[in-house]
């Protein structure tokens, strides 16, 4: 066995079954490397090749995310469940954009636009009171840009004046999406967070 040609199969291999490409023609795929390797003209213009390519990838991720709305199903109602509810209880204010916010602590200083970069601390949960994050454990405040985090935050934080201390519910659309992020955050979940805004940077 060439071990060479061998190991750049099992890295092509493995890129193409990360995209759910497994039911690839495998003879075919293989003979259009011989051709290119050999010089010879390929069977499909360049042109024709990247349509079909497209076509194919465009399909597989149809095919991805309605396997994920079916697989997190689940979530995505328990998310919507607990934000209905919770727009019942005292002191929690429902947006048109469907993000929820409850004052824990108001504040007294500048208020942050979307272009500004914040110094805040903050933890979030899952719905089930699952900790995923927090600035707080980690014993250093997070300094970002509003407008390079989830759109929940972008516009709660403008809410904010330097000082304050809210609690945000966000639905999934405002937060990591039908994806999710990571092992800690699942596709379609309604996320929770505290955040105390220290200041606008």
């Amino acid at each position: 066995m060439d071990k060479v040609s061998y190991a750049l199969g099992l890295g092509i291999g493995r890129q193409l079954a990360d995209m759910g490409a497994k039911e690839l023609n495998i003879d075919d795929f293989a003979q259009a490397i011989k051709d290119i390797v050999a010089g010879k003209k390929p069977l499909l213009g360049d042109q024709e090749a990247q349509t079909l390519v497209q076509n194919f990838f465009q399909e597989q991720e149809k095919k991805q995310q309605a396997d994920a709305a079916e697989k997190f199903q689940s979530n995505k109602e328990s998310g919507e469940k607990y934000l209905s509810e919770n727009a019942k209880k005292d002191g929690v204010v429902t947006l048109p954009s469907g993000l929820q916010y409850q004052v824990l602590k108001e504040g007294n200083g500048k208020k942050p636009k979307a272009t500004d970069k914040v110094r805040c601390h903050y933890e979030g949960m899952l719905v089930d009171g699952t900790l995923f994050d927090s600035s707080i454990q980690r014993g250093e405040p997070a300094v970002f840009g509003l407008n390079q985090v989830i759109s929940g935050w972008t516009e709660g934080l403008q809410l904010m004046s330097e000082g304050a201390k809210y609690r945000f519910f966000i639905p999934y659309h405002l937060g990591y999406g039908e994806r999710g992020a990571g092992q800690q955050i699942p596709p379609f979940s309604a996320l929770i967070f505290d955040v105390e805004l220290i200041d606008v940077l």
